[in-house]
């Protein structure tokens, strides 16, 4: 038989090589996320797209409220990356089947970003608001979302039960003041954006809401003023990968973006507390830190599985007997 000359070969096999890379090199990610970080996700995706992993990969993104967000996943909604305000709803999708039990042990325990809930207030701070005890005295009208749909409402909750806690008072006393400070709410929206359009909107003389929200809605032009009160829950916000994403590979590598140097940076510079502990220290005056500052773990609470037992289960749970006192 003849032979075929070697020249003729290779550059064919250069030829499929470089295609076999440049499809390596691509890909597409669906990241489903809670609303907040909208912004600042699309400036990392824009870095991380500059970089060789992120080089033409595509993305088709999902943002609402975070336990929704959760439900509509386990639901069937398609998604690479999760990236939810509460490890309340990342359990959600352990318990789908969906993300890897083992999620929180990651990097910065599976953390991408913290923020703080804090008090937005209307210019000049009319009713004085600044501390928890403020939010229920006669006459002020508060804006929260609904636990039910929202991870910061979750928060809200959970920061003003532990922060009575903090203060000294007792369980009863702790859950007694969530009942009346509900009573206090004149809107319940969906999400945490939605309820700072309400708030923006006229409604309420104080909003209970993230600080990277705050931020960000000074970023878009709105002045909004809100203070950190001295007990306050640092709220850590969880990303993680669908484990039957068949873009898994990819997905992880964005993950691990989040968390680099470059990532942490936008997220500071865009309303976020950054994990990273050094880059969080180029930022102190930005983003000062607060006396009684406690997390979803302190032995009052007991962490987000027992939080969303006691608290958000739907049927039983406090916030289903709190809403049903207040007509909510």
């Amino acid at each position: 038989m003849p032979r075929i000359r070697p020249q003729i070969v290779l550059p064919s096999l250069i030829a499929a090589l470089v295609c076999a890379s440049a499809a390596a090199a691509g890909g597409s990610i669906s990241p489903v996320a809670y609303s907040t970080p909208k912004t600042v996700m699309g400036k990392i995706i824009q870095s991380w797209q500059s970089t060789p992993h992120g080089n033409g990969v595509s993305f088709t993104q999902s943002y609402g409220a975070s336990t929704d967000q959760a439900k509509a996943v386990a639901a069937g909604l398609p998604a690479d990356v999760v990236f939810l305000s509460t490890g309340d709803d990342m359990n959600l999708l352990v318990d789908a089947g969906l993300v890897d039990q083992t999620w929180s042990q990651q990097s910065y325990k599976g953390m991408a970003a913290d923020t703080v809930v804090v008090f937005a207030v209307r210019n000049g701070n009319p009713k004085h608001i600044k501390g928890w005890n403020d939010l229920t005295r006669p006459g002020v009208q508060v804006v929260t979302p609904n636990p039910f749909s929202s991870g910061s409402a979750k928060w809200n909750v959970m920061a003003a039960y532990d922060a009575q806690r903090h203060l000294g008072k007792s369980d009863k006393q702790a859950v007694a003041y969530v009942q009346q400070l509900f009573s206090h709410v004149v809107s319940q929206d969906t999400s945490g954006r939605n309820a700072t359009n309400t708030f923006l909107a006229g409604k309420g003389d104080v909003l209970l809401t993230y600080e990277s929200e705050a931020l960000a809605s000074r970023a878009a032009g709105q002045d909004i003023q809100y203070v950190i009160p001295r007990q306050t829950m640092l709220i850590e916000l969880p990303i993680a990968v669908i484990k039957n994403s068949s873009n898994k590979d990819v997905a992880q590598k964005f993950i691990r973006f989040t968390k680099s140097d470059t990532a942490q940076q936008l997220f500071a510079e865009n309303g976020f507390r950054p994990v990273n502990p050094a880059i969080l220290k180029k930022y102190a005056s930005k983003y000062p830190t607060r006396p009684g500052i406690f997390t979803i773990d302190d032995k009052t609470i007991g962490g987000w599985r027992a939080a969303d037992k006691r608290w958000f289960e739907p049927n039983h749970g406090l916030m289903a007997g709190i809403e049903k006192a207040i007509g909510g």
